[in-house]
């Protein structure tokens, strides 16, 4: 039988300071009509706070997922971090991920495709899972916008959050 990758369970995470359509009023010449009828978003979550970067996000989401999937963190063997907002360039993000949540067994990596990420780190880690290699495999997708994106170009302040979720594969015959 052919083995495939099956998402076997999802944990999130978002920070509890909301960015809504009022306060960025104040920051660029906009208004919520203006806003809700070109994106449908009324708010947005940011991530607030000294030395909080998209690995605190990205621990969140995991140990949620690790909770609610009862698998034990050293029976991970690899772990993926989909972002475009990096904490550093060395050590990767994922790897912050994997010692804050005791994922000690497994190697892990980020990746950086801007918009697509995340599909690609799925892709990518259901072919570890695929070629039967590996059975548990972890993909997070964290991004603290926040930090890159300018707050006085209206176009571009409106869209974006902070936030993760994280994903577990393992295989499947189904």
């Amino acid at each position: 039988m052919k083995i495939t990758a099956a998402i076997t369970g999802v944990g999130s995470y978002v920070p509890d300071y909301v960015l809504t359509n009022a306060e960025l009023e104040k920051l660029v010449d906009t208004n919520d009509e203006w806003i809700m009828s070109r994106t449908g978003i009324r708010e947005r979550r940011i991530l607030k706070g000294e030395n909080q970067g998209t690995s605190v996000m990205g621990i969140k989401a995991v140990q949620r997922l690790l909770e609610k999937t009862g698998t034990n963190p050293e029976d991970v063997e690899l772990l993926i971090c989909a972002t475009t907002t990096p904490d550093l360039l060395f050590p990767a993000t994922a790897n912050i991920i994997s010692n804050g949540v005791g994922v000690t067994k497994a190697f892990s990596f980020d990746m950086n495709a801007a918009c697509s990420t995340f599909l690609f780190a799925l892709a990518t880690g259901a072919q570890y899972i695929q070629a039967g290699t590996h059975k548990k495999v972890i993909v997070v997708g964290a991004d603290k916008m926040s930090a890159i994106v300018d707050y006085t170009d209206r176009a571009n302040c409106i869209l974006f959050g902070d936030g993760a979720a994280a994903v577990l594969l393992e295989p499947s015959t189904d």
